[in-house]
């Protein structure tokens, strides 16, 4: 054999009982640049001698009107190049993914603290720092609307109210056995990417401009480029390498970076750069969205639920950014892993004076799933019984009680599998007995424990995201190289594609490389989001892999059948593995991968080709609230046990088994870091990260000091994960599901494990447990049941 195909590129041998990559944990392909410190960002790239340091200087107040702007002592640091406003934007200065509202520079009015006013391009980071700070701006404010509740009574209102509603919940909540009703208070949380918001710009010829940035969207940053600087989109080449996390916060707020390089570059005809320091983009940035949730619900005596209603206001910010969308996914989501006969969810997004709000991980999914289990565990609280027994009653069915309020049927379901095999694995009814007893006879902690299911639809919710390219050209050598319109964040993407196209050809995954991605290359593209970048990515990769297999099959077919008389060519007997190419009639003999590439480009036969795919069956009408938003459901279950502080409220998530069905896993051990980090960060969210801003609508906590996502040592000391067996999702590559934004709404787990614990002190009411559960949170609920103080 030939010795390509013996040794890997790294010189390691290639075990010839291997079949195929995909199926295996096989290493990130950036996992030694990351440890190493050698896999470049954008701003580890060599500047070039004309680049320029760009930075801005953003409004004072949250709410008010520009007087005047003095920027002549700016101009006339040395060292600076350019200080430009608002009126060198020119006529197209305002952008927005869905409804076109978000000002690139503010010109006579500003809608939230930090909000860019001023650009300022200098030759030196020094020179670009003198000058910002000798920028003046003369403001009037006006008195800024912070909260989700001064937004409701001042009806400041984003995009139209919607609603998804089945049967006549309000008649079954009043005809129930039982009936709660009463307000959820849901924080935000910041994305808190490693990398900071990013962006490079370099001037081309004929007007064009080539920008790097750390984006999930690099079709959009090339479309609003265009746009804002009154040039065509095929004058402008958006690039993206890679970006260091970005968990949804660089689907669409990467575009005001990219925007101020782009400017610059535009003006002056030189390079420039701007990267944001942690403290500026926590302060400026959107994050996930706040909520308010108003519900009811009525129930039976065993906790079968046969009327719910949810209404939901979000914190949208200051203008429309991606909340329509992630409302949607909230009333799609709400019924969580439920059948619920009776059933209305309806959301309007509210205005605010604080950054745009934008796409988190669970894109509204996490919100309208934490409202539901905040129901259950109230629910469970009032029968005196464990909500896992609720839940299970609650559960969709199989046979029938299978379709979603929305209209589109739940086929294979497992999670009544999921949450029985869960509960007993986890050992739940013996450690649910044991909590009872400790927590009568300890005096110091107080336990809890919950069980919580998802189901996640993928698919974007919008019809026409659902696509993507890919270009896949094998080289002479046998090696590939493709490049997609999906972007690596750290998520794995990257080497899932490759694992995909190596089985595709049949050859080792070190003979493929995904390239970085670019507009030049994979066009009109979705942003990596919605969980389906392997998905769609992965699929037009294998469709381009398809077509030129087949034109090389029938290449090979004519090779083997000039080599035995009488044997007619058969693409279809043309197998593809271990690096070689074989007929299957002709068992012992093989051609090289490598050898049949380079044979057919000698005969004029194209290796290169572009594919596509798009997802079938997908179909949502947001005006009736009917029809199929998803292709199917990732589904899982999580049992979180945690520990409180009575006297402190301090909280420890000691114990978490959790079980994912993720259908066949592509790369098992990038999934399981995605399924492990993906619950720790919902962990994150629903315990510890709490947002808090001063009455000037600026934010407070904007640093590692001050805002506190998960160390460490805050993950659970006893720590379960195991994938469910599930071969039955045939509808996308592989056999795989999505798995970046489910395991997250497992964190809610913790949370109700929290709420779990406070029902079991002596109380006169509930005193609402909000979310997060902070130590503060959780010490002022201990306070108010055991004074039997009413919440306010």
């Amino acid at each position: 054999m030939n010795k390509l195909f013996a040794l890997r590129k790294d010189g390691t041998a290639i075990d010839p009982r291997e079949k195929g990559s995909v199926g295996r944990t096989i290493p990130h392909d950036s996992a030694i640049g990351h440890v190493a410190g050698c896999a470049p960002f954008i701003d580890d790239l060599p500047r070039r001698e004309d680049e320029l340091f760009v930075g801005f200087v953003g409004s004072p107040i949250a709410s008010g009107t520009i007087e005047a702007i003095h920027i002549e002592a700016a101009e006339k640091v040395d060292g600076v190049v350019c200080v430009l406003t608002a009126k060198d934007v020119g006529e197209h200065n305002q952008f927005g993914p869905i409804i076109c509202d978000e000002p690139f520079l503010a010109d006579s009015e500003v809608i939230y603290v930090g909000q860019p006013i001023v650009l300022i391009a200098a030759e030196t980071s020094d020179a670009l720092k003198r000058a910002l700070k000798l920028v003046e701006i003369e403001t009037v404010a006006a008195k800024p609307v912070l909260t989700i509740k001064e937004a409701v009574e001042q009806e400041s209102h984003i995009g139209p109210r919607r609603q998804i509603r089945r049967g006549d919940p309000d008649q079954a909540i009043a005809n129930a056995t039982h009936q709660l009703s009463g307000q959820f208070e849901i924080g935000g949380q910041e994305q808190f990417y490693l990398e900071s918001q990013v962006a490079a710009s370099y001037p081309a010829e004929q007007g064009q401009l080539v920008v790097h940035s750390s984006t999930q969207n690099t079709t959009e940053i090339q479309a609003v480029v265009a746009e804002v600087l009154g040039i065509s989109m095929h004058q402008v080449v958006c690039v993206c390498k890679r970006m260091g996390g970005a968990f949804g916060g660089k689907e669409t707020q990467a575009v005001i970076p990219a925007l101020m390089v782009a400017l610059v570059t535009q003006v002056t005809g030189r390079a420039a750069r701007i990267a944001y320091d942690k403290d500026t983009d926590m302060c400026v940035t959107g994050k996930r969205h706040a909520y308010l949730c108003k519900w009811s619900v009525g129930f039976d005596s065993d906790g079968i639920i046969s009327g719910l209603k949810c209404n939901y206001f979000s914190d949208g910010g200051a203008t429309a950014d991606l909340s329509t969308s992630i409302m949607e996914r909230t009333l799609l989501h709400t019924d969580n892993a439920y059948y619920i006969e009776n059933f209305e969810a309806s959301g309007q997004v509210c205005r605010t004076n604080k950054p745009p709000n934008t796409a988190f991980r669970g894109f509204g999914g996490p919100q309208g799933v934490a409202a539901t289990e905040n129901i259950i565990e109230r629910i469970a609280e009032h029968l005196k019984i464990d909500a896992f027994n609720v839940r299970v009653q609650n559960l969709y069915g199989i046979a029938d009680r299978n379709v979603t309020p929305y209209g589109q049927y739940f086929s294979s379901n497992h999670l009544p599998e999921i949450l029985n095999t869960l509960a007993s694995t986890s050992d739940y009814e013996n450690r649910v007995a044991q909590i009872r007893t400790r927590n009568q006879e300890d005096p110091l902690f107080l336990r809890g424990i919950s069980m919580t299911p998802v189901k996640f639809g993928i698919s974007f919710t919008s019809k026409f995201l659902n696509q993507a390219n890919a270009l896949v050209n094998v080289y002479t050598d046998g090696t590939v190289q493709v490049s997609t319109g999906g972007t690596e964040m750290g998520q794995g993407l990257n080497t899932k594609i490759r694992q995909i196209v190596a089985d595709e050809f049949g050859i080792d995954y070190t003979n493929v490389i995904v390239m970085p991605t670019s507009t030049e290359k994979n066009n009109n593209t979705s942003p990596t989001a919605a969980s389906a970048g392997t998905d769609l990515n992965g699929a037009a990769a294998a469709n381009a892999c398809a077509k030129i297999k087949k034109r090389m099959a029938d290449f090979a077919a004519t090779l083997f059948a000039s080599a035995e008389e009488g044997l007619i060519p058969s693409p279809q007997h043309i197998v593809f593995e271990n690096g070689c190419v074989r007929d299957s009639r002709q068992p012992t003999e093989t051609i090289a991968f490598a050898d049949l590439a380079n044979r057919a480009r000698l005969e004029r036969i194209d290796i290169g080709s572009r594919g596509f795919y798009k997802t079938p069956g997908v179909d949502f009408n947001r005006d009736t609230g009917r029809g199929n938003p998803f292709l199917y459901f990732t589904q899982g279950a999580a049992v979180a046990e945690v520990k409180i502080d009575r006297f402190t409220g301090d909280l420890a998530v000691t114990r978490v088994d959790l079980l994912m069905d993720i259908g066949k896993s592509i790369n098992p051990g990038v999934d399981m870091g995605q399924i492990t980090g993906g619950f720790i960060q919902g962990m994150g969210w629903v315990t510890a990260e709490c947002l808090v801003y001063d009455e000037r609508g600026a934010l407070l906590s904007h640093s590692p000091t001050t805002y506190k996502i998960p160390a460490i040592t805050d993950v659970p000391p006893d720590f379960r994960c195991e994938m469910f067996p599930n071969n039955d999702n045939l509808h996308t590559i592989r056999r795989s599901k999505a798995v970046g934004e489910p395991p997250l709404l497992l964190g809610v787990a913790a949370w109700a494990a929290v709420k779990n614990a406070l029902s079991y002190l002596p109380r006169t009411t509930d005193p609402q447990l909000c979310l997060p559960a902070t130590g503060e949170e959780i010490l002022r609920c201990i306070s108010q049941q055991t004074a039997g103080v009413s919440s306010t």
